[in-house]
């Protein structure tokens, strides 16, 4: 039972200046929890990673695999280092990026401009729509040899490549993007006297903008993957001769580095691009708030 002295305590107002016991605690947790939010967040993704990364380090070694054809991750690992180390591997990153940023940049300065006009414009689109129909559904690499053939195994092939694979995911969700913008939002700036320039300006790029860049991230996509395969069958420096050039000489780690340098670019360019994203898109972030 509860003596009457511990009633009395309880009951007895806090001494002035002092904080409930309870208070400090709370404050702690309140601080603490956005952190741990925070470390869950980021900790999350890389649970999947780190399982693969295990299973791939584990199964060459308990002959799950063969190991001559799939080498342990540590394998691959150090020779993605001896390679880094060495600077062969910059060469061909820098040979590769250098082809897929000329041809994405070229993409985008046509695609943009013209999904406007044809999503704008209707007789814009009534002339250039069985066209872009006819070519969109031609595979980049089913016309790989038109392009070699024509502008030979140079740059200009590979470049040219990249442009053709990078314009249509960014010309169709342009066309998407302004053809689905809120027509109120238009009237209401037309209303207001808005010039056409003004109106693109202020109301129908904004409103693009993220589908435009869900274009651009395909493009980025489609970029490499293209130029992988162009780079193997006539290049001199590349990811994709370097993948090419260890397959045949039976260097398997070196392959596999240059796989893994492949998909560390590829996630670089989307990082990249979902972050300019964000930042031309910080309108809608504060509006969905």
């Amino acid at each position: 039972m509860t003596s009457a002295a511990q009633l009395v305590r309880a009951a007895a107002p806090a001494a002035p200046g002092t904080a409930p016991a309870a208070e400090p605690r709370t404050a702690r947790i309140r601080i603490a929890a956005p952190v741990l939010r925070t470390l869950w967040r980021v900790a999350k993704p890389l649970i999947a990673i780190v399982a693969f990364l295990a299973f791939w380090e584990v199964a060459p070694r308990t002959g799950l695999v063969d190991e001559v054809f799939l080498p342990p991750f540590s394998t691959v690992a150090q020779a993605f280092a001896d390679l880094l180390g060495s600077g062969e591997l910059w060469i061909h990153v820098e040979a590769s990026l250098g082809r897929s940023l000329s041809g994405f940049a070229i993409a985008l300065a046509i695609a943009v401009p013209l999904g406007i006009a044809i999503a704008w414009y209707k007789p814009v689109a009534e002339l250039l729509n069985p066209i872009l129909e006819l070519f969109r559904n031609t595979a980049a690499l089913a016309l790989l040899p038109v392009f070699v053939l024509i502008l030979g195994i140079g740059e200009t092939s590979k470049v040219a490549l990249v442009v053709y694979a990078s314009v249509f995911p960014i010309l169709l969700n342009t066309i998407t993007g302004v053809r689905t913008v809120d027509p109120l939002l238009i009237k209401s700036a037309a209303s207001l006297g808005l010039s056409p320039l003004r109106l693109f300006q202020k109301v129908i790029l904004p409103a693009a903008i993220p589908s435009i860049f869900t274009g651009l991230r395909m493009a980025a996509a489609s970029s490499i993957l293209v130029l992988l395969a162009a780079e193997m069958v006539g290049a001199r420096a590349g990811l994709g001769y370097l993948i090419t050039a260890a397959q045949q000489n039976f260097q398997i780690p070196n392959m596999y580095a240059g796989i893994l340098a492949i998909s560390l670019l590829g996630l670089s360019f989307n990082g990249l691009l979902v972050t300019l994203e964000r930042r031309f898109s910080r309108w809608r972030v504060q509006h969905d708030r």
